[in-house]
């Protein structure tokens, strides 16, 4: 196999295992960095587990034309995992939503100029069930807009719904991936994740309490391994498909898995919803933390199963390599 894939935003964390995955099964890999000093830490990262050879980068912003035309040169296929991500909600919801959509519009125009046969997104289940009461939802399921559910998914959201406008009158095959929250090992370079960020917060004891939030969850190997299943895989053509466990997750699980795994730091203690509502106003993180709080989203990921060959890695070897990596 020596078909050339253009991976954006592979500095990242999903990225980078993306990209990994790819250079595994034999493709070639040209990774998009904002700056090209990423690339040699880049490089190093992904080398710890793949072969780096058939690997290359180029400068491109999700918020520039420059560049795209030349990255997509020779592809056959793109994986668009490049989106912003701030940890805390930020005072200004255009931060996040106007280079998660107009980044995206920028790379399928790219594509559609460049005739790429087929193009990957990294989407989220926040795409799906922001802003939704709890219960059972599938891949036909779309984030409430008019609802408080904070910048990013209201970015997620945007940013495929403009996806699929954009490609339904075009030869390009969308297919997207929408992940729940992503654990695993961080191959290192760049922590550019919010489940990477809170679990090195949680291990080193910077959590006082843990919140009532319960979400699917995926091993971020898996999420790569699908991405790669997605682009060879003829029939997933014109699907989404939920990466995430079927039924949600409770914080206070995975604190557990820690505590049992050894982080002494990990707490035990519950914070009532109303302390969260109450840090809220004065911090933006515990405010990104409100659309999700006591509710419990379950997901009908039958087709991932069926179409992708999906084979879940148990959540709870994710959460202790991902805090061995960290």
């Amino acid at each position: 196999m020596n078909e050339r894939v253009l991976v954006t935003g592979i500095s990242g964390y999903i990225g980078q295992h993306c990209a990994a995955e790819l250079l595994k099964q034999g493709f070639q890999v040209v990774g998009t960095v904002r700056s090209l000093s990423k690339a040699d830490a880049t490089r190093t990262a992904i080398g710890a587990v793949a072969p780096v050879d058939n690997l290359s980068f180029v400068e491109a912003d999700l918020l520039a034309e420059a560049g795209w035309d030349k990255a997509m040169q020779g592809c056959t296929f793109v994986v668009h995992v490049a989106s912003p991500f701030v940890l805390a909600e930020p005072k200004n919801e255009e931060v996040l939503i106007a280079p998660a959509v107009e980044g995206t519009n920028r790379v399928i125009n790219a594509a559609l100029r460049a005739g790429i046969q087929r193009l990957v997104l990294t989407s989220s289940t926040l795409s799906m069930v922001a802003g939704r009461p709890s219960g059972r939802y599938g891949t036909d399921a779309w984030s409430d807009l008019n609802a408080d559910i904070g910048a990013y998914a209201k970015s997620k959201t945007l940013a495929e719904q403009s996806a699929w406008a954009q490609v339904a009158k075009s030869n390009l095959e969308l297919v997207v991936i929408n992940p729940g929250a992503v654990y695993g090992p961080s191959l290192g370079a760049e922590v550019d994740g919010q489940s990477v960020a809170f679990i090195k917060d949680l291990i080193r004891g910077k959590v006082p309490m843990i919140p009532n939030v319960a979400m699917g969850m995926v091993d971020v190997r898996d999420v790569a391994r699908l991405h790669a299943a997605a682009l060879t895989t003829a029939s997933a053509a014109g699907q989404r498909f939920i990466a995430a466990t079927s039924e949600p997750i409770r914080m206070s699980h995975v604190a557990e898995v820690l505590r049992n795994a050894g982080y002494k730091k990990v707490p035990s203690r519950k914070a009532p919803n109303a302390a969260i509502r109450l840090m809220s106003l004065v911090d933006r993180e515990a405010k990104g933390m409100l659309p999700l709080l006591s509710l419990a989203h379950s997901f009908d990921n039958y087709a991932t199963f069926d179409v992708l060959k999906w084979v879940p890695t148990p959540i709870e070897v994710s959460l202790r390599e991902m805090a061995a990596s960290l």
